[in-house]
């Protein structure tokens, strides 16, 4: 029973190395600090300046896609964290806004969704993989991680930036 628990600490602590190796290496071209200027209008037709936004308040900018299936598994946590912060997404390459929206009514999404048909927002900020998830405070990167992430690991992000 020992040798099982010293074998299990160890697999989760290889997996924890590696899994943290890929989250930086995977986000090394994204950017750290400023962020790119944004203003963009969501889907619901809201005008979204992204700059002034974290400047009010703490924003989660998540580039994600309705292809993507690990974004399946992430978009939950990101709806449930909506509830209580501010949410900008950033579907890249999901078609156009009536099927997006049709998307996101479908599984009960209600955070703010800015279009992103073409990737230029995506190649703008860098992001070479989805999901990506930025922690925005007064314009400046806090955080970036990308690909699954857990719900308690996204909530203990936002009220670290705090």
């Amino acid at each position: 029973m020992k040798r099982f628990v010293k074998e299990a600490v160890f697999m989760l602590l290889v997996l924890f190395v590696v899994a943290t190796g890929l989250d930086i290496w995977r986000s090394r071209s994204m950017p750290q600090g400023d962020i790119p200027h944004l203003v963009a209008e969501s889907t619901a037709g809201e005008q979204i300046d992204l700059i002034a936004r974290s400047h009010e308040k703490l924003v989660m900018v998540y580039f994600w896609g309705t292809w993507c299936s690990v974004c399946r598994f992430v978009s939950p946590t990101i709806n449930w964290l909506d509830s209580d912060y501010d949410v900008v997404s950033i579907a890249v390459n999901s078609g156009d806004n009536r099927r997006l929206n049709g998307y996101l009514d479908h599984h009960g999404y209600g955070f703010t969704t800015i279009n992103d048909n073409r990737g230029d927002l995506m190649r703008e900020w860098g992001v070479s993989a989805v999901p990506s998830i930025f922690i925005i405070k007064s314009g400046k990167v806090s955080s970036v991680t990308t690909g699954f992430s857990t719900p308690p690991g996204l909530w203990l992000r936002m009220r670290m930036a705090f």
